[in-house]
């Protein structure tokens, strides 16, 4: 299973990455809706599943480190640019390519950390989804930055694989580091999960509450972001459910 899982994980990323080379510009939209999709998501998933278990602890420093997530992904996006919510900006250079070092660094970090509590979470395989669906949209601005920098083919491909690697290498770290073993990371498990709900936060209210084009909230972003908090909500239930029955 841990396989699998690491494998959905890069696939998502990796694919998404590299349908920049086949997907036509007019297919945007359509990622912009994914990306509210998985916000919306990301933030259900937060408030049902995630926030509960680690408050559930009693650490009354735990809510700090929350904070300090949500601050660590201010910080991260003055590097990455918003590309985590499929923004899309790129820097003329007149001396030929620049390649973004301060934005692969950044995205790399972020899909580190944020595979980190599916180690521990009870929500495991909707979180996996959660993060599998974001991705998507994500690796799409990111291959998009790249080529438009003028950077290689060959090049974007494997900042891609970069980039697809980092959330399986963080999941398959907490797995063997984290609450069920022994391991280093055991005794700061909470503080990890708490940094990574504020990113969370941070990156599905975002998404949630910007402007469309037009400035207006639009009919299929707001069905697509009640599709997403609609599933996780259910979700939530038929777990609930299946628990109390068993």
């Amino acid at each position: 299973m841990e396989l699998i899982k690491s494998l959905i994980l890069f696939s998502s990323a990796f694919l998404g990455g590299l349908a920049v080379f086949f997907v036509q510009k007019g297919s945007n939209r359509k990622l912009k809706l994914i990306l509210s999709f998985s916000g919306a998501y990301l933030f259900a998933i937060c408030a049902l599943h995630l926030m509960p278990e680690v408050y559930s602890s009693h650490n009354p420093m735990v809510g700090v480190f929350v904070l300090l997530g949500f601050a660590f992904q201010i910080i991260l996006e003055q590097f990455s640019e918003g590309v985590e919510h499929g923004h899309i900006h790129v820097h003329q250079h007149h001396h030929g390519p620049a390649f973004p070092y301060g934005l692969m660094i950044s995205l790399c970090l972020h899909a580190f950390l944020e595979a980190l509590p599916l180690a521990s979470s009870a929500a495991q395989n909707e979180l996996l989804f959660g993060i599998a669906i974001h991705h998507i949209p994500a690796a799409f601005a990111l291959g998009s930055i790249l080529l438009q920098s003028h950077i290689s083919k060959r090049t974007t491909v494997i900042m891609l694989v970069l980039f697809a690697i980092m959330s399986p290498v963080g999941f398959i770290l907490s797995q063997n580091l984290g609450p069920a073993t022994s391991g280093v990371l055991s005794q700061y498990f909470d503080y990890i999960m708490a940094v990574v709900i504020g990113i969370f936060l941070h990156i599905s209210t975002t998404i949630l509450f910007e402007a469309s084009e037009d400035h207006k909230f639009n009919f299929y972003k707001t069905i697509a972001i009640f599709l997403g908090a609609g599933i996780a909500i259910a979700l939530f239930f038929s777990q609930q459910s299946y628990t109390h029955t068993h």
